[in-house]
């Protein structure tokens, strides 16, 4: 009996293989190409997104890895998403992607290094767990991806060879891949692989039109998993981890849509609202108080929805609680009025937390003028609100995080820009500062919104805002 071949990756409870079987296993396959017109979505508009960051950098080698994959309990690995920037140059987005990498040549030439389809022969096929056909599924073979993507691809071995010895200037997306880190000599990303990884971010901060549809689409659907949630709530009330409940309701309209949740589900109820991302989603559900649901739907292609809606479980809110949401949503009003083309990128911030501190002023809960509370130096009202009111929206939930200060938060906004406008409000349960009634509240209402020439369209516009359309919404949905 012999052996796993060495270089499989073969499990320690898995049977020899005997000469007999191996020669029996690579005979008789039908052949099973991909179809010839297969490409991957938007497939024209990678070409001038490589050239763009091409230009970034002329006469350098860009090196881009998709990352690689963890394990998991031992036998398996963790699902697998390409990293969003190699997303972004490539379109490819499947789990069949782990430890591929793209290199811009200096000519501007994109190569692809995969790893390709396993042959039929050398029992990778069917023994190898990591990367066997039969246990994970098929990856395209090296003619297949130049025909997805219209990029020539080589085998994932010759990348050591191109990233060793004499080279041109090498900038490395760093931090993403530890194999593609060591072989280019980067056990720490220096200053020119962290100008790559900025301007990365920032030729995405701006999404064309076919981006635009895609987000559009994880909102539409997004709009249809809280849907599902109001449905449900009669249900998730009754179990003992409700929130749990919510959380599976939600990600299995994600799931069944798109390729999943953009990140993971937030369902707390009553004070867990007070913690912003909570995700044990381990609590029961009290009728008397609120949900706080806050996801988003992910595509295929891999872009982010990302809404928060706080409901009554009892499908009307108290007279605190509404009070409680109505500044929120004066807040979260004030901020889309600030968003146009030319605005910087903190007013939309600056005009809802002034209308959080006024309304805190006004109950009594801040015990200084609004005005001084919103000085840099001071700020007391952040007890209460803690985080900022928004963030780019694309391929990331948190989009585009590494561009730099003065194009993204020290920036101004431009026309097809896709952020998020998401005051809260996080009333500690344990705050003697606030009155009891206010204590153990949680409220934030998060919608995604493009800029557009003359301001901004709220792409999430599907769900009600207002309690009142909020109640009837539910009233509706529970019959």
């Amino acid at each position: 009996m012999t052996l796993a071949p060495a270089g499989l990756n073969t499990g320690s409870h898995d049977l020899p293989v005997s000469p007999a079987l191996d020669a029996h296993m690579a005979t008789q396959w039908a052949p099973s190409p991909l179809p010839a017109d297969l490409r991957v979505p938007g497939h024209d508009l990678f070409p001038g997104r490589r050239a763009r960051l091409a230009a970034a950098f002329p006469g350098e080698r860009l090196v881009i890895p998709a990352g690689r994959l963890k394990v998991r309990c031992n036998d398996l690995d963790y699902r697998f998403r390409p990293h969003s920037a190699y997303t972004w140059l490539t379109g490819l987005t499947g789990e069949d992607q782990a430890d591929h990498v793209l290199v811009l040549e200096p000519t501007g030439e994109p190569v692809l290094y995969v790893h390709p389809r396993s042959p039929r022969s050398g029992g990778e096929f069917y023994r190898d767990r990591r990367y066997g056909e039969f246990w994970v599924g098929r990856r395209p073979d090296l003619a297949e991806t130049a025909q997805l993507t219209g990029v020539r691809a080589e085998h994932l071995d010759d990348l050591g060879k191109l990233l060793t010895g004499s080279q041109p200037p090498t900038r490395v997306l760093a931090g993403v891949d530890p194999y593609v880190d060591e072989t280019a000599g980067r056990p720490a990303p220096g200053s020119s692989d962290a100008e790559l990884a900025a301007v990365l971010a920032e030729l995405r901060l701006v999404k064309d039109q076919w981006e635009v549809g895609q987000l559009q689409l994880a909102v539409d659907h997004t709009v249809t998993g809280f849907e599902d949630v109001v449905r449900a709530l009669p249900t998730a009330l009754r179990h003992p981890r409700g929130e749990r409940w919510i959380e599976g309701v939600f990600d299995l309209r994600a799931r069944a849509e798109g390729n999943g949740t953009s990140y993971t589900t937030i369902a707390a109820s009553g004070a867990h609202a007070c913690v912003l991302h909570w995700i044990r989603n381990d609590g029961a559900l009290d009728p008397n108080s609120l949900l706080l649901l806050d996801a988003g739907v992910e595509t295929d292609t891999l872009y982010a929805a990302d809404i928060t809606r706080t409901l009554p479980l009892s499908g009307t809110f108290t007279p605190v609680q509404r009070q409680a949401y109505d500044l929120v949503l004066a807040a979260q009003s004030a901020g889309i009025a600030a968003l146009r083309p030319g605005a910087r990128y903190r007013d939309f911030h600056n005009a809802a937390m002034r209308v959080i501190a006024e309304g805190l002023a006004d109950w009594g809960v801040l015990r200084i003028p609004a005005e001084q509370s919103l000085a840099e130096d001071n700020g007391l009202h952040r007890r209460y609100t803690l985080c900022g009111t928004g963030h780019m929206l694309g391929l990331d939930y948190h989009d585009c995080a590494r561009a730099r200060a003065d194009r993204y938060l020290d920036g101004t906004l431009e026309e097809g820009m896709v952020l998020t406008v998401e005051p809260g409000l996080y009333l500690q349960p344990d705050d003697e500062t606030l009155p009891l009634e206010l204590r153990g509240l949680g409220i934030r209402i998060e919608d995604d919104l493009v800029i557009t020439k003359d301001g901004a369209h709220l792409m999430s516009s599907a769900l009600p805002r207002t309690a009142p359309d909020v109640e009837s919404w539910m009233s509706t949905l529970l019959g």
